[in-house]
């Protein structure tokens, strides 16, 4: 079931996809924007808050991972990146960008209808709570469990949605080592090596936000032979 308020922009240099994606999106609920390239989406971004963005890594000017980069400097927008199909390492590129997800082209429309749903509903919930807060401590920084937020001191964390959504496993099973397989399984990821490789770049991310040092961890461990491992103090 698609969130009838959710607000997408779709980034495609390619006009026939951009407007069959767009009209498609319509159809199952969403309220759709559209760039013809990342000069033209960065104006709209400039202007409007948007729930996710779809964006083609390859484009004229500017491409979708330079744009992905540039995204996370300011916001934490859940994107989703189309590749072609045989470019693992845009994929890879755009994962350590900062992307949440991609889907390689050929594509169904309702997979990607699927993702789009899958991300927008690992995203925390914005209303307020009530409730006393459970918090994580990890040295200088604190999670926020229920709420799905990281702090430094009194500043916040920016986290995408898939960074978000690993803090909740961990978290949920904090001290407990995780294999790669588990966190592609928890993620609703489909299984493969290539989805595990993902984690890892994930993992590779979240650490640069948590640890001092990310080489030599001390709240994200890895567990020789076990996986990742959450340890708060």
């Amino acid at each position: 079931m698609s969130d009838p308020d959710a607000h997408l922009l779709i980034v495609d240099d390619d006009e026939r996809i951009r407007t069959l994606l767009q009209k498609f999106l319509i159809r199952h609920g969403f309220l759709v924007s559209a760039a013809r390239d990342a000069a033209h989406a960065r104006r709209l971004l400039a202007g409007l808050d948007f729930d996710l963005i779809v964006l083609d890594v390859m484009m004229p000017g500017e491409d979708g991972v330079s744009l992905t980069r540039g995204i996370r400097e300011t916001r934490g927008t859940p994107i989703l990146l189309l590749t072609a199909r045989a470019e693992t390492e845009d994929r890879i590129k755009g994962l350590e960008a900062g992307a949440d997800d991609y889907l390689a082209k050929p594509f169904e429309p309702k997979e990607l209808l699927l993702r789009i749903n899958a991300i927008l509903r690992r995203m925390p919930d914005p209303s307020p709570q009530e409730v006393a807060p459970k918090l994580l401590t990890l040295g200088g920084f604190r999670y926020d469990i229920e709420r799905g937020e990281l702090w430094q001191g009194e500043a916040p964390v920016r986290l995408t949605a898939t960074e978000n959504q690993l803090m909740r496993i961990f978290a949920a099973r904090a001290g407990e080592p995780l294999s790669r397989a588990e966190l592609v399984e928890e993620l609703g990821r489909d299984k493969g090596q290539a989805q595990e490789r993902a984690v890892d770049v994930q993992i590779t991310r979240l650490r640069r936000k948590l640890e001092s040092d990310p080489k030599s961890p001390r709240y994200l461990q890895t567990v020789r032979g076990a996986g990742y491992m959450l340890a708060p103090d």
